[in-house]
């Protein structure tokens, strides 16, 4: 019994001993164990929406696989290249004395040149920036982003669209996607695609109405890394859409006859020369008309302040898209804004407007623009141009009473001088239209009018709403003048209606903007 019993203590004390060597591995392990089951608690309480996404991943393995190259560099000599050198090639030789093949190489043709090649690591550029996209019919969406623009020159990406139903016995639907590039290699870093995802016509999207995602399957088509983004882009939840907007034979009247889509709002404009084109516009298009501004920067707290009734009354509404600074494109990737701003608004307008806030339309005063939209309703897009100084005003009231007059009122000397082209802008049935530029649209169907000049112009003070000061450089008297070598005219079109102008903006919003500042 006695023998038993010191066998038991000396079992005892060689647990003790054994616990107490690794008493710091064991701590270890038991909080180990303790964060994994902790891990395995929290799990299903997380979002749905916390993910890991395909680029992410991407990243963080090139980033192991930048920390993981400190391996041993041998130097190896081998034969020469060129008769007076040799060609130096440093391989990596592992731990384990594999010699691993680098990425770059150098070639030697058979005419003796040495072809050098150039691997990319990291992401300089997105793939795919999204904006939005848009049901654009029963079987058919737009997808509105940016791109890598050297992806697009020196690459082939392409792009897939890919219908998931949100009730799971559905089948998915797959297609090609067509891109479409509108900004006529204009781009900088990035450039504007827009991709138009359309179903086999026999299918309706949707049907049921109970809801799913569109999903892009953004491809970079690289020689030596061919990756694929899969991103979703559109969800729609169960009885939110419409299928009779999209059917012809019930299309019902369009909320706005006319909707203004404006390009990227950038720079120190002026509070002024805003107030005077949206009082002039809002009066010209008339009651079912609508303004989408796009503040790019713009729009300061003055600015704001002038637009502001009229956002009020529903007659404005301002988009910020600051945001995409980050993405350097063309001019504040006004294309990516502008094909957004059509196809958002696509079933909402019978007309949509693209024009900048220095230029004014105008009809003649025997016309109405409702009469001259009739006499054009069988074109899906009509052009217009017209050119002004934004310098040179008519003194005929004398400096004091000129100073005092609105811009479009005292600019009235109109460039004569003959050039081939001179820049337009332009108007669209939107319902016909895929894609749209800034000057005009290249993706439509349907016919294109170039000859408007005398049903609709415009007249372009350019520059003249960047300039925080008084617009007239010089005045003068004359119907006809030269300037700097220019030939100009008197026109007093605008001139003429300047007051009617004033007397609408006091009857519709009062007096609150008569302070306005330059």
């Amino acid at each position: 019994m006695a023998k038993e019993r010191d066998q038991n203590t000396k079992d005892k004390n060689l647990l003790i001993c054994f616990l107490w060597n690794f008493s710091a591995e064991l701590k270890l392990a038991l909080m180990a164990l303790l964060v994994l089951c902790t891990l395995a608690t929290l799990l299903p309480f997380l979002p749905s929406s916390f993910s890991i996404s395909a680029s992410e991943l991407r990243f963080c393995i090139s980033r192991i696989a930048v920390n993981s190259t400190s391996v041993n560099f041998t130097t190896v000599v081998e034969k020469p290249v060129l008769d007076n050198a040799v060609k130096l090639t440093e391989k990596p030789v592992l731990d384990n004395g594999v010699t691993k093949q680098p990425l770059t190489e150098e070639k030697v043709l058979n005419n003796g040149v040495i072809k050098r090649t150039f691997t990319g690591y990291g992401w300089a550029a997105y793939n795919f920036v999204l904006m939005n996209a848009y049901r654009g019919g029963v079987n058919t969406f737009a997808v509105i982003g940016l791109s890598s623009k050297p992806l697009h020159v020196y690459s082939h990406p392409t792009y897939r669209c890919e219908w998931i139903p949100l009730n799971q016995s559905d089948n998915r639907i797959l297609t090609d996607g067509t891109k479409i590039l509108t900004d006529w290699g204009y781009g900088r870093v990035y450039t504007t695609v827009v991709v138009n995802c359309t179903f086999p016509s026999n299918t309706v999207i949707n049907p049921k109405n109970t809801g799913g995602t569109l999903l892009l399957h953004a491809t970079t088509g690289d020689t030596d890394r061919n990756i694929t983004d899969s991103i979703p882009v559109l969800t729609e939840t169960p009885n939110t859409v419409d299928f009779a907007l999209y059917e012809s034979n019930l299309r019902r009247r369009e909320k706005y006859d006319y909707l203004y889509c404006g390009s990227s709002l950038y720079g120190n404009l002026s509070p002024q020369r805003i107030r005077e084109w949206i009082a002039y516009h809002v009066r010209f298009f008339g009651e079912r008309s609508h303004f989408v501004l796009h503040d790019a920067g713009g729009i300061t707290e003055e600015v704001f302040e002038v637009l502001k009734p009229w956002i009020e009354l529903g007659r404005v509404t301002v988009h910020d898209i600051r945001e995409q600074e980050r993405f350097d494109g063309y001019y504040h990737n006004q294309f990516m804004v502008v094909n957004d701003c059509l196809h958002r608004y696509r079933f909402m307008a019978k007309w949509m407007f693209f024009f900048d806030v220095d230029e004014f339309i105008y009809v003649p005063a025997k016309s109405s623009i409702s009469s001259v939209m009739v006499s054009l309703e069988e074109y899906s897009q009509f052009t217009i141009e017209q050119p002004m100084s934004s310098q040179l005003c008519y003194d005929g009231d004398g400096p004091a009473r000129t100073y005092r007059k609105w811009g479009f009122e005292k600019l009235a000397y109109r460039d004569v001088k003959k050039v081939p082209r001179r820049d337009r802008k332009y108007a669209v049935q939107p319902r016909n239209v895929f894609a749209t530029g800034v000057h005009m649209s290249q993706h439509l169907q349907g016919k294109t009018y170039h000859r408007a000049e005398g049903k609709i112009r415009y007249f372009h003070y350019h520059g003249s709403i960047s300039q925080r000061r008084e617009p007239c450089r010089h005045l003068y008297n004359g119907t006809r003048i030269v300037h700097e070598n220019n030939p100009y005219v008197l026109d007093t079109t605008m001139r003429d209606i300047g007051l009617a102008v004033k007397t609408f903006e006091i009857r519709t919003i009062g007096d609150r903007l008569l302070r306005t500042r330059q």
